[in-house]
């Protein structure tokens, strides 16, 4: 999907006085992301974004490996991305790798084919680096206010939890439980059986203890989904209520009980009746399943009263943060 945005973060203070073009690769390992945007005395503009379902971590996540034909996938991506960023004459790369890249055996040697063939620097950050941007990224998207709100990042290798208020993240931690780990595991079947359901929902359990843990210490009302899953949620309880949904806006409506509406129906779909729901995208269909069902978990066991979506995460918080920096991020 290709979009041309204009719209300008707020609230940057003037600290970087040259203007200049950043283009923001995020590595994911489901989906690839593009972010091109203009710095100009403190204020972000962003110009372009594209996403392209590489499914880097397809086949080999659960056994610490990326595959051959993924990696191969990852570089013919890249380098339609370095065409793009070549035509727009961007000045400076921030590449990406997260939980795929950082848990393969063979991450280190992916990223050296990656730059030998693209020319592209990949730095692979760590969950709580992730974590941070995705914090940053929000807070530019979602006025977060005083009050904590637990935020949500469910990609497809690991899952960021961020305890946080407009001031300060509290708490914050990257888990192994991503979508795609997940739909290897425990989506055998399609639907899923009443086993399968059990069992994930049993692994979330003891997986999610260290959220438990700080929820108890900063108590939280609202769940803050991050783009993913929750964008494609968010389009499909518009189009069930008829209400106007614009793609790439900072934050897009959902609700707790049309939430509920739509996990219920997903989980009796199969692949197929689920690309038929007004709103699916093929990206997000295999991986919603597990998706949805963290999510219902999250908001039947921690008391969480709202929930919000932000359509900005890791690449919007790296400029984010460049942009209220007077030094480049390292």
């Amino acid at each position: 999907m290709l979009t041309w945005l204009g719209w300008k973060f707020t609230g940057c203070s003037n600290r970087i006085f040259m203007k200049e073009k950043i283009g923001v690769i995020d590595l994911g390992t489901n989906t690839f992301h593009l972010l091109i945007a203009e710095i100009n005395d403190g204020a972000v503009t962003v110009l372009y974004r594209e996403r392209q379902a590489v499914k880097l971590g397809m086949g080999g996540i659960n056994r610490g490996v990326i595959l051959d034909e993924a990696i191969e996938r990852a570089i013919q991506c890249l380098l339609q991305f370095k065409e793009k960023l070549d035509r727009e004459h961007v000045n400076r790369v921030k590449a990406l790798g997260t939980s795929a890249l950082r848990s393969a055996g063979n991450g280190q040697q992916a990223i050296e084919l990656i730059k030998s063939k693209t020319g592209i620097e990949v730095e692979r950050i760590s969950g709580d680096q992730e974590a941070e941007y995705i914090y940053y990224g929000i807070r530019s998207a979602v006025a977060l206010g005083t009050s904590n709100s637990l935020i949500v990042d469910i990609g497809g290798g690991s899952v960021e939890f961020i305890l946080a208020n407009h001031s300060k993240i509290h708490w914050k931690a990257s888990l192994d439980i991503g979508a795609q780990r997940m739909l290897e595991r425990f989506h055998r079947h399609d639907p899923m059986l009443a086993s399968e359901l059990e069992d994930l929902t049993q692994h979330y359990h003891q997986a999610l203890a260290p959220v438990a843990t700080a929820l108890a210490e900063f108590h939280a009302d609202a769940l803050i989904g991050s783009s993913g899953t929750f964008d494609t949620l968010s389009e499909i309880y518009c189009i069930n209520n008829q209400l106007h949904y614009l793609s790439g806006q900072p934050e897009t409506p959902l609700t707790i009980e049309g939430f509920r509406f739509i996990h219920s129906e997903l989980i009796l779909k199969n692949r197929a009746d689920r690309l038929k729901i007004p709103g699916m995208i093929e990206m997000r269909v295999d991986m919603i399943v597990v998706a949805s069902c963290l999510i219902k978990y999250l908001v039947d066991h921690y008391a969480l009263r709202t929930v919000r979506v932000s359509s900005y995460s890791l690449k919007e918080g790296v400029l984010a943060r460049l942009a209220n920096s007077t030094n480049s991020i390292s």
